[in-house]
């Protein structure tokens, strides 16, 4: 048995201890406190608080994102050509840390309220230091072990630790902004401080969390500098356009993340002002990540059992069930005063999208090994930088579309009851634009032909070539 593992452990198939995975998770979690912020309150922040018009600041997310199209693959390429000695990806928790700490802070200060210029150098800089961590993290998933096994146990409880994250956001955010504003309320203009206090309390957290991350990761699975050194942006281009598996998940990422960026930006409008309770929006939000603990952990179980489309095809109808309730339950007058079905709507929808979403990270590794396999090179950092782009262009339309449709059905922040036409626009981003993108993603996630019996033949077969090279 120990010649077994050992042979195993030669090939790249390495096993990881609990507290390497949690280490390992620590990372998503650490990014998912400053990005689902950014995700779920930028806008009505800068809306509400900071004092943007909604088409102002739709525009800068759609110019932010033009700006990361640029900046991610220029990232992957530097990651994957250099060798920096704390570690090939792990150094860059910590060096991208720290300016991403300060710069999530300063987005989130009011103190030159209304200032376009101050919103495009504080967001600019925060999303750059956001690859800076992103990218090199991404590609550490893959440098960790080959084992499909392994990497899908890596996946559930990183997709775990992160929807601890996401939970932190949802639920503590409205929590702790509402108790620090003079006012008690999160989208009124008097609760700038609050806000610049809450993201200093979890900016700081975060950063402490990419420091274990850092600590408690090992880098197996990457190729020598000679196999690296050449790596140029050019090659994220050639990849896209031979590496098919690659294409149809960069396709998925944009139309998954667009979804979770619209409904997730239009939650808290729809607490507001289409349910009209603004009480009820930290349970709300926190159900956007609740469901993740129940059945994370059944992930590498349900994925043995149906196969890993199959999964995707299952848990994708269920979020658009639940879209489906929350439409209902806004249109049906019946409904209206049953704020219980509004949480038992949200608790199906976010089920289907953490569960399809979240083993969407368990593919990129695969990919990266379809890469190595055709053409020889292992560019985990071109690769999550390409994957990058698309999961930042879904991000974009996240941003750029409730600002738009916000502005075009005519949303007025000054008033605390917003016309029927302006709510029906909040409906359409909270429930009808994402269960369209998800029909789309259904369809594309059939196209993706590496199963796991295909997979594992494609990593033994570099091995081998490795070892007799």
């Amino acid at each position: 048995m120990s010649q077994n593992n050992n042979a195993n452990k030669a090939k790249g198939f390495y096993k990881l201890s609990w507290l390497q995975r949690v280490g390992f998770g620590a990372g998503d979690l650490a990014q998912n406190l400053i990005y689902q912020t950014v995700s779920m309150y930028l806008l009505i922040f800068y809306t509400n608080v900071y004092g943007l018009d909604p088409a102002v600041a739709a525009v800068m997310f759609l110019i932010v994102r033009i700006i990361d199209v640029i900046w991610d693959p220029l990232v992957g390429a530097f990651v994957d050509k250099s060798n920096p000695k704390w570690g090939k990806y792990r150094t860059y928790l910590v060096l991208g840390g720290l300016p991403l700490t300060g710069f999530a802070i300063l987005c989130f200060w009011n103190g030159f309220s209304g200032s376009l210029l101050y919103a495009y150098v504080t967001y600019v800089g925060l999303s750059m230091c956001y690859t800076l961590i992103n990218v090199p993290y991404g590609a550490l998933n893959s440098s960790l072990t080959r084992d499909t096994d392994e990497i899908t146990r890596l996946t559930s409880t990183r997709m775990f630790m992160a929807n601890l994250g996401g939970l932190a956001v949802s639920y503590g955010i409205p929590m702790l902004v509402a108790s620090l504003s003079p006012d008690g309320k999160m989208e009124s203009a008097e609760a700038g401080n609050a806000w610049f206090v809450t993201m200093l309390i979890y900016a700081l957290a975060g950063f402490a969390l990419l420091v274990f991350c850092f600590s408690q990761t090992k880098e197996r699975v990457v190729l020598d500098k000679s196999a690296t050194e050449k790596v140029k942006v050019s090659d994220l281009w050639m990849e896209f356009v031979h590496n098919k598996p690659l294409r149809v998940l960069a396709f998925f990422f944009i139309t998954a993340f667009a979804m979770m960026a619209i409904g997730n930006s239009a939650g808290s409008y729809y607490m507001i002002y289409n349910v009209k309770a603004e009480n009820m929006m930290p349970y709300f939000m926190a159900l956007g990540s609740i469901p993740a603990f129940i059945f994370m952990p059944m992930v590498p179980a349900i994925k043995r059992k149906i196969g890993k489309k199959n999964m995707f095809y299952v848990f994708l109808t269920i979020a658009i069930v639940g879209m489906g309730l929350l439409y209902a339950v806004s249109v049906i007058p019946a409904l209206n005063d049953q704020i219980w079905l509004v949480f038992v709507a949200q608790f199906v929808k976010s089920t289907g999208v953490i569960v399809a979403t979240g083993y969407m990270w368990a593919l990129v590794p695969e990919v990266v090994s379809y890469g190595e396999y055709t053409h020889g090179k292992r560019i985990s950092g071109i690769v999550n930088a390409l994957t990058g782009i698309f999961f930042k262009a879904g991000m974009a339309l996240g941003g750029v579309v409730p600002g738009l449709v916000l502005a075009f059905v005519g949303f007025n922040k000054d008033l605390p009851v917003q016309s029927e036409f302006a709510e029906q626009g909040i409906l359409w981003l909270v429930a009808v634009i994402p269960a369209i993108l998800l029909v789309l993603a259904m369809f594309i996630i059939s196209k993706y032909e590496l199963e796991d019996d295909v997979i594992d033949k494609i990593n033994m077969e570099i091995e081998e070539r490795a070892k007799n090279a």
